[in-house]
Parts: structure tokens; C-alpha cells; sequence
């Protein structure tokens, strides 16, 4: 069986805050991987101050989760389609590419956003934690978890459990010989993301 990885932690008190070009937010980048220039994953906080749209990337695969606040409206234009976002709602999974339209419900919100390059990485996912979920996999992958409001564990199978702080994202690459340790992941409010490599 493949060791197990190491976790590395990025607190979000420890990044930069840059602000949009149109006065609209702003975002703290987590991980830009495999280099911030040319990266064909992103992770990011946002905080959103006032309705705009959200800029478009081509070829990208997106994931929105609200974090605080009262949420957003989110509406794509090509289709018409509102989807309503709150702390508790499942992410929203969208093309990168299309117009969309951000309106506030009562009030600036903040927000985790994952960025995957699709053509080479087509098969990843996010998912909220509220609880205990587990993790098995038998591909290169990079797992991510957001550690929100409050503290989350990470646990390899017979390995001691590492907590994550609140407010921090724990990330590890497993490449190499397959299948990898199974992974359980423990948290009241977190998020887990897979990206398959």
C-alpha cells in the first residue's frame, strides 16, 4: 500500500487580499497549482461587496460555495437558470466559460471557489462536510479540505488524526503506486475537493 502523504496548511490570515477589478470584492488565493502563472488548479476565498458579474474562464471547471453571510443569486445567463446559494447549500458545479450574474441576498457574503483546467483534469468534485465522511481512491489525485468555521480532522488509515484549524485549507498530492490509504475526514462545517490528475 502507498504511504500516506503529508498534509501542508495555508491559513487564510496568512495570504494577500487582492481587489477586483471592478471595486466588486475581493479574493485571497489559497493554492494556484502546479504554479501561479500556469496553474490548472485554483483555490481561493472570496468576499463579495456588491452585485456584478463574476468574470468568465475559458476551458475552466468551477466550484462555488458560500461560506458567511447571507448568500447569493446566481443567475446564468445562456439558460435563464437562478440557483440560490447559502452557507449550508450544496456547491454549485458550473462552466467557467459562461456569463453569469452575482446578486446579494441582504449583504456582502464569502465565498470558496475551486478552479480545475477541464480538459486535463475532468473528473473532480466538492462536497460539503457536516459530520464524518470517508475517502478511498485508486488514481493520481490532489485532495484538498477547508477547514470553515470550524476546526476539521484528517485521518489516514492507522495513522494518527491531524486537525485543521479553522479558516485554513490542508492539501496533499498522492501520485504513485495505487490503491492509497483511505482518508476520513471529521468537521461540523468543512469542505472536501478531489481533483483527479
Amino acid at each position: 500500500m502507498n504511504t500516506a502523504p503529508a498534509w501542508q496548511h495555508i491559513a487564510l490570515a496568512d495570504t494577500l487580499s487582492s481587489p477586483w477589478k471592478n471595486g466588486g470584492g475581493t479574493t485571497r488565493e489559497l493554492l494556484a497549482w502546479p504554479d501561479p502563472q500556469d496553474w490548472t488548479l485554483r483555490l481561493s476565498v472570496a468576499q463579495v461587496e456588491t452585485d456584478g458579474p463574476f468574470s468568465r474562464f475559458e476551458g475552466i471547471t468551477r466550484w462555488f460555495a458560500v461560506l458567511a453571510g447571507p448568500g447569493v443569486r446566481l443567475r446564468m445567463a445562456e439558460s435563464g437558470q437562478t440557483h440560490t446559494l447559502h452557507t449550508a447549500s450544496k456547491p454549485l458545479e458550473f462552466d467557467g466559460a459562461q456569463a453569469l450574474d452575482c446578486s446579494l441576498i441582504n449583504g456582502p457574503t464569502q465565498d470558496f471557489n475551486l478552479m480545475v483546467r477541464s480538459a486535463r483534469h475532468p473528473h473532480s468534485r466538492m462536497r460539503r462536510v457536516a459530520g464524518q465522511m470517508h475517502w478511498q481512491g485508486e488514481a493520481s489525485t490532489v485532495l484538498a479540505v477547508w477547514a470553515n468555521t470550524a476546526p476539521a480532522v484528517l485521518a489516514w488509515s492507522g495513522q494518527a488524526g491531524v486537525t485543521i484549524a479553522a479558516g485554513t485549507l490542508a492539501w496533499a498530492m498522492l501520485t504513485g503506486p495505487t490503491p492509497y490509504p483511505s482518508l476520513a475526514v471529521r468537521g461540523a462545517d468543512a469542505l472536501f475537493m478531489e481533483i483527479r490528475l
